[in-house]
């Protein structure tokens, strides 16, 4: 069975326009890569009875979770709070975080810094030596820094442990448009019903009209479908395969 995952972005300057969230592309293309599959992304404010409801909902609906953002030491740094209301449970300061935040800032560690040491209880730390922070989990829950080079490093340190069968992944680049082609995708999915075909037009390229993604966890199977619709294709119309 194919493994999902949802992926929650917190922050109201996202909501806001003033920041543009890379985060989730990048989790998208690397779980895909990987070989799960992302069901949903939710954008939601710094806000606990927003972020509660999502990571319950999240939660008992999809194999893995990652939120973003909403773990530094300031007012709407809340995300800790609500994983911890979303999975009912108390918020802890954990020792170990604590000792490391104490020993790297030394008299610097006020409260504020020391914030960053609660987690949900009977939250897992997920240590690498790379990294000076560890990766807190909560059940399938993995909560992630907003700063896109933190997040990006801090997944990295994990990416293995998700790992699934993989996609295997065909293209085809054609010169012509949707409205003639759409009859030849459709008559592929009738062939080839758990196919995942997609149809991406790209206006003014001088080079191609569509881009067609044929996707299946069966190389077999993306292959014989690929075979199938470029036969139905107009061979003058292909302008490159991948």
């Amino acid at each position: 069975m194919d493994r999902t995952a949802g992926i929650i972005v917190i922050g109201n300057e996202i909501l806001s326009g003033k920041v543009v969230d890379t985060n989730s592309p990048f989790l998208t293309r690397e779980l895909r890569s990987l070989g799960v599959t992302v069901r949903r992304i939710l954008t939601v404010p710094d806000e606990l009875d927003e972020i509660a409801v999502a990571v319950a909902e999240f939660q008992e609906r999809y194999d893995l979770v990652f939120t973003s953002g909403g773990v530094g030491p300031t007012h709407d740094d809340v995300t800790m709070e609500g994983v911890a209301r979303g999975l009912n449970r108390k918020v802890i300061r954990h020792p170990a975080i604590e000792g490391r935040i104490r020993e790297y800032f030394k008299e610097k560690a006020n409260e504020a810094r020391l914030k960053m040491a609660e987690v949900p209880e009977g939250a897992e730390l997920i240590v690498d030596g790379r990294l000076g922070f560890p990766t807190i989990k909560c059940e399938n829950i993995y909560i992630l820094p907003g700063i896109p080079e933190i997040l990006e490093q801090k997944f990295q340190a994990i990416r293995d442990r998700f790992a699934a069968s993989p996609y295997f992944l065909r293209v085809i680049y054609t010169k012509d448009g949707e409205g003639t082609i759409a009859e030849h995708l459709n008559t592929t999915l009738v062939a080839f019903p758990e196919l995942l075909l997609g149809s991406y037009p790209k206006i003014g390229d001088p080079e191609y009209a569509v881009k067609l993604t044929l996707e299946s966890k069966d190389e077999g199977y993306v292959e014989q479908a690929m075979a199938h619709l470029l036969a139905l294709l107009s061979r003058d119309s292909v302008v490159r395969t991948e």
